[in-house]
């Protein structure tokens, strides 16, 4: 007689989970990044933005990781 263990997982399904997984927590760090950095730099003054070279419509692109020096 025959016997099949179905409990174990195929190896084929792991290599497709594994990545969406990592994407989605890197889009997830890298969304609560530029939060906090939006939030830091929004509670600083304009003399205080002004001090670093930015202005306060500056502050999106610096969360976005677009403005480079």
């Amino acid at each position: 007689m025959a016997a099949f263990d179905t409990t174990r997982p195929t190896y084929d399904s792991a290599p497709v989970v594994a990545p969406f997984f990592a994407r989605l927590m890197a889009s997830v760090i890298s969304w609560n990044a530029a939060r906090a950095t939006r939030s830091a730099l929004d509670s600083l003054t304009d003399r205080e933005l002004e001090d670093i070279g930015l202005v306060r419509g500056d502050i999106e692109l610096v969360a976005a990781g677009k403005m480079r020096r």
